[in-house]
C-alpha cells in the first residue's frame, strides 16, 4: 500500500483480528462524531462567527425559557465552571444572555437567552440542522433508522451499568 494511502486510514482501519471488537466500535464511532463534530465546528465559525461551545451553550439555554444556574450548565455541557463562565462572559457582553439572581439562592445565578439571543440561535439552530442532514445525507434513510435503534440499545445498557 502506497505510503499515502496508509496515512488515510483511521486507527480503527488498522486494528488487527486480535483486537476486540467493542474497541474497534468504540474508536470507530468516535472517529464519526470527530470528524462530523470538526466540519460543524468551521461550519459554525465560518458562517456565524460563533464557537461551538457558544452554540452548545445558547443550545441549552433555548430548551430551558426560564434559564439554568451556571452549575447545571457545566454537567450538561461536561465542561468546568470557569469554561461556562468564560463562555457566558462572552455572550452576556453580545447581549445574547443575561444572568439573573436565582430565585431560589440568592447567592446563585441562572442564565437566560436574551430575545436577541433566542432569535439568533433560532436562525444558527436552522442552519446546523440542515448541515446536519447534508452531513449525513448519503446514508440511507432505513440505515439510519437501525443505527438509531442500536445506538439507543447501547446507551439503555450503559445507563443501566
Amino acid at each position: 500500500m502506497p505510503p499515502s494511502e496508509h496515512q488515510d486510514l483511521d486507527l480503527a482501519s488498522r486494528l488487527t483480528q486480535d483486537h476486540h471488537q467493542s474497541l474497534k466500535l468504540w474508536l470507530r464511532m468516535l472517529s464519526c462524531t470527530v470528524k462530523i463534530e470538526n466540519e460543524i465546528r468551521s461550519r459554525l465559525r465560518a458562517t456565524f462567527g460563533i464557537t461551538l461551545p457558544r452554540f452548545d451553550l445558547m443550545a441549552q439555554l433555548e430548551r430551558h425559557p426560564d434559564g439554568l444556574r451556571m452549575g447545571e450548565l457545566s454537567k450538561r455541557m461536561m465542561v468546568t465552571g470557569g469554561n461556562i463562565t468564560g463562555i457566558t462572559d462572552q455572550l452576556e457582553q453580545e447581549g445574547l444572555v443575561v444572568r439573573v439572581p436565582d430565585p431560589k439562592d440568592g447567592r446563585a445565578y441562572s442564565v437566560k437567552l436574551t430575545p436577541e439571543g433566542r432569535s439568533a440561535f433560532a436562525g444558527m439552530a436552522q442552519v446546523h440542522e440542515g448541515w446536519v442532514a447534508e452531513l449525513l445525507q448519503p446514508m440511507p434513510a432505513d440505515e439510519k433508522g437501525q443505527l438509531i435503534d442500536l445506538l439507543s440499545q447501547m446507551k439503555r445498557h450503559l445507563n443501566a451499568s
